[in-house]
């Protein structure tokens, strides 16, 4: 029986992006700029390969879509998060992302912030709010450690620390290999991880 990657990577990112809709607080919901700025860049393109790991470990193990919908949404919202910040001026002080104006471009430095300290605050919250559903809730910790420190400094954070310090220098395969599995891998392996354990996924699995 043969698998169709691309077909399912399409239905499984429109579940993703109805549900995004349905989790962000409206743009017209007051405060009204912020809200505005947190959907212009979550809803400003991507490949939603976070939600789906999510969704996919959580298949694999026997689990359903919508039972981890809020977890999958929330790993989308932390990558958000990191790429309006990764966007300012402080940092890469990028104009452009995705074709689109990066967040700072269109709602000014402040907000852009604000934008991306709300989407964590909330990916925090569906978290929560995904283990009223859960096999277990007392596995809770145990999935808020996993995606806290994939998300920390001893994950994405302390990869975009190295890189910031590395920008402009000649650095060693075993720097550069440190901010890719930092900065990027970490998030990635803690979706599939998230998403499984949610199911119900033994150690072994």
């Amino acid at each position: 029986m043969s698998f169709d990657l691309p077909a399912y990577l399409a239905e499984r990112r429109q579940a993703v992006e109805r549900a995004l809709d349905r989790f962000l607080p409206s743009a017209d919901s007051v405060p009204r700029q912020i809200h505005e700025a947190m959907r212009y860049s979550v809803f400003a393109g991507g490949k939603r390969l976070r939600p789906i790991l999510v969704i996919a470990g959580a298949e694999t193990v026997g689990g359903s879509a919508e039972s981890v919908m809020p977890t999958a949404s929330a790993l989308e919202l932390v990558h958000t998060y990191s790429l309006i910040h990764d966007d300012l001026p402080a940092m890469d002080d990028d104009d452009y992302r995705r074709g689109r104006l990066t967040n700072h471009k269109v709602f000014g430095e402040a907000v852009a912030i604000l934008a991306g300290d709300a989407l964590l605050t909330l990916a925090f919250r569906l978290l929560a709010e995904n283990f009223a559903g859960a096999r277990d809730p007392r596995l809770l910790p145990q999935l808020l450690a996993e995606i806290a420190d994939a998300a920390g400094t001893s994950g994405m954070i302390g990869g975009q620390a190295v890189d910031v310090q590395s920008e402009g220098k000649s650095v060693a395969a075993e720097t550069l290999e440190y901010i890719h599995t930092h900065k990027t891998a970490a998030l990635i392996r803690a979706s599939l991880r998230a998403g499984a354990l949610l199911a119900g996924a033994t150690p072994s699995q």
